[in-house]
């Protein structure tokens, strides 16, 4: 019962939780970058370079021969995933360069001076009646 109460702590504790999100919204944002990077990016890239469809780029290696697939490498889809590697790369540099300035901020701004413990207050009142 102990190891279940354990990782009931540890699966809802808000850094695991959070972590899980980030994970999903992560997934989420790769598949519409990989979806801008391929019907939006692409395309004209392919009209710019005399109408090739990247996804169709590719060098046989053996052409199919009865029953089994012809062997290629497809370097058209390797490109477009390195451009998506690339823009959420760069979209995630940049959310960690905001990220980091808002922390700095945070300590840049001068933190405002700590209350005297009771010890420190009742010492201090001692030395006080000690002086007079």
């Amino acid at each position: 019962m102990g190891m279940m109460q354990d990782f009931k702590a540890f699966a809802v504790r808000g850094n695991v939780v959070d972590m899980a999100v980030g994970v999903i919204v992560g997934a989420a944002f790769g598949k519409i970058v990989s979806s801008f990077v391929a019907d939006v990016v692409m395309p004209p890239i392919g009209v710019l370079l005399g109408g090739v469809n990247f996804s169709d780029l590719a060098v046989t290696i053996k052409e199919a021969a009865d029953k089994s697939p012809a062997v290629i490498i497809a370097y058209g889809k390797f490109a477009q995933t390195v451009i998506d590697f690339t823009i959420i790369a760069f979209v995630i540099f940049m959310a960690v360069r905001f990220i980091t300035s808002l922390k700095k901020k945070e300590e840049a701004a001068p933190a405002a001076p700590a209350a005297p413990s009771a010890e420190e207050v009742l010492l201090t009142e001692i030395r006080d009646l000690l002086k007079k």
